[in-house]
């Protein structure tokens, strides 16, 4: 397979700039086997059974964008570059690997400056723009700096188009959100409330949660032809025992496991054995899927409408089948529906 086998043409006003309100008046477009419905999130539990369960992802996103200063002696005069930096991994209490732009005006030693007093030194220079800082305070102190110089990481292709502001601090953060690490919002579940959840358990329907700290790589082009040279970025997550246990038990009963979102669904299949067995889990994934997984954990999938050429749109015409997916885009820019992260909703049901 090819990455062209997975491009498509998409309007760039249907790139949504900002969710909807209420949370559920968003769309779902329903995908049960080759029946296509154009239904509301609102209308979710009529399309479940009783017993059915939806695993929901409870990370929440930290403000870890950060915008500062470089100053570095010259010839010249004083070298000073403005430079934006997304944290993307904690590698100890002081320690991070982030995204810089732009990485080539750093160097090993150099320090940066950031808002509120903070500080860091550039540790080391990799590759795809990523450093490693070395921040001048660490644990909790450190968490508290970022969390006032920083600014919510909203994705490439909304933050080209316009500015976080506060209206992002609740809207780019869903309700389940508890522990904190990650640097993009499962942005399946910014559609649910807690109306929405009442309705769902007046249905039957069964909920548990596990934890996928979801990073910046998550927006990183594919930048080979062929999609098996492409190494998909580690991120941490934990499916705690009596998640595990939760979810093999709504099996065992008949209910079907729906993830709510693709980082719900790469966890679970991480930890998926034989018997489709969900384990306890805690570490990092990388699991990369295409066309031809068997899936082993999943009955089905709900989740936004992702970019052309992406990982992500590879994991859905993995569960759904490649020209299937390419129909329901059809389908989808046809009739209006809006993409990525404050978008609408798809309901994938493979059956």
């Amino acid at each position: 397979m090819k990455l062209s086998d997975f491009d498509f043409d998409l309007p760039e006003h249907l790139i949504a700039l900002r969710p909807v309100r209420p949370r559920p008046a968003s769309r779902l477009l329903v995908a049960r086997g080759n029946e296509t419905h154009d239904f509301h999130v609102r209308d979710l539990a009529d399309w479940l059974r009783p017993g059915d369960m939806l695993v929901f992802n409870d990370t929440k996103v930290i403000p870890a964008r950060l915008f500062g200063e470089r100053r570095r002696a010259s010839t010249d005069g004083p070298g000073v570059a403005k430079i934006e930096v997304t944290l993307i991994h904690r590698d100890s209490a002081v320690r991070w690997t982030a995204l810089a732009r732009p990485a080539k005006r750093l160097a090993p030693g150099d320090r940066i400056r950031f808002g509120g007093g903070l500080s860091a030194e550039v540790a080391e220079k990799r590759e795809a723009g990523e450093i490693g800082l070395t921040f001048d305070r660490g644990g909790a102190d450190l968490d508290a700096a970022i969390a006032g110089a920083g600014v919510m990481p909203l994705p490439p292709y909304i933050a080209q188009r316009r500015a976080a502001d506060a209206r992002d601090v609740e809207d780019y953060q869903t309700i389940f959100a508890r522990r904190p690490g990650a640097v993009a919002a499962p942005t399946a579940a910014l559609h649910f409330d807690e109306t929405l959840m009442a309705s769902l358990a007046a249905r039957g329907v069964l909920t548990t949660r596990l934890t996928l700290h979801v990073g910046a790589g998550t927006f990183l082009p594919i930048k080979t032809e062929t999609i098996t040279e492409h190494r998909m970025h580690a991120e941490w997550g934990e499916i705690t025992r009596q998640a595990a246990e939760a979810v093999n038990a709504a099996r065992a009963a008949g209910g079907r496991i729906i993830a709510v979102g693709t980082t719900a669904l790469r966890l679970l299949e991480s930890a998926a054995g034989p018997g489709r067995q969900v384990a306890p889990f805690c570490g990092e994934t990388a699991i990369f899927i295409t066309p031809g997984y068997r899936f082993r954990a999943v009955d089905g999938l709900m989740t936004n409408f992702h970019l052309p050429r992406s990982t992500l749109f590879m994991l859905v015409s993995a569960l759904m089948g490649r020209a299937r997916m390419r129909a329901l885009y059809a389908h989808a820019i046809a009739h209006g529906y809006r993409f990525y992260s404050y978008g609408d909703s798809s309901l994938l049901l493979p059956e």
